[in-house]
C-alpha cells in the first residue's frame, strides 16, 4: 500500500505598509508564499504549486500577486521606505 497525497506550508516573507486596493487605507500588508508539496509517506518531495499573496491587516482583504512582484515587494522591504520618509508605497495593482 502506497500513501500519497499534499501538504501546504505558509511562510512569511515580508511585512509592507502599502495602500489597500479594497479599503484605501495605508496599513500594514504581510507579503506570504504558500507552497504545496507532494508527499510519499508523509514525507514532503517535490513542491506542485507555488502562490504569492499580500494581505491588509486593516481589512483582511488578500490579492494574489506574481513571483516578480512578490520580488519586487521583497526588495522594497528589505531596503526601507524609499525617498518619500514615511509615505505609504503604493501596491503593485489594484483588485
Amino acid at each position: 500500500m502506497i500513501i500519497f497525497g499534499t501538504k501546504g506550508y505558509l511562510h512569511q516573507l515580508a511585512i509592507l505598509t502599502l495602500l489597500c486596493g479594497q479599503c484605501g487605507n495605508p496599513a500594514a500588508h504581510t507579503l506570504s508564499k504558500r507552497v504545496t508539496k507532494f508527499t510519499l509517506f508523509f514525507v514532503p518531495l517535490f513542491p506542485v504549486s507555488t502562490k504569492h499573496t499580500t494581505q491588509c491587516t486593516f481589512c483582511g482583504a488578500q490579492q494574489k500577486i506574481t513571483k516578480e512582484q512578490a520580488e519586487q515587494l521583497q526588495v522594497q522591504a528589505a531596503h526601507g521606505p524609499a525617498q518619500g520618509q514615511g509615505q505609504p508605497q503604493q501596491q503593485p495593482y489594484q483588485g
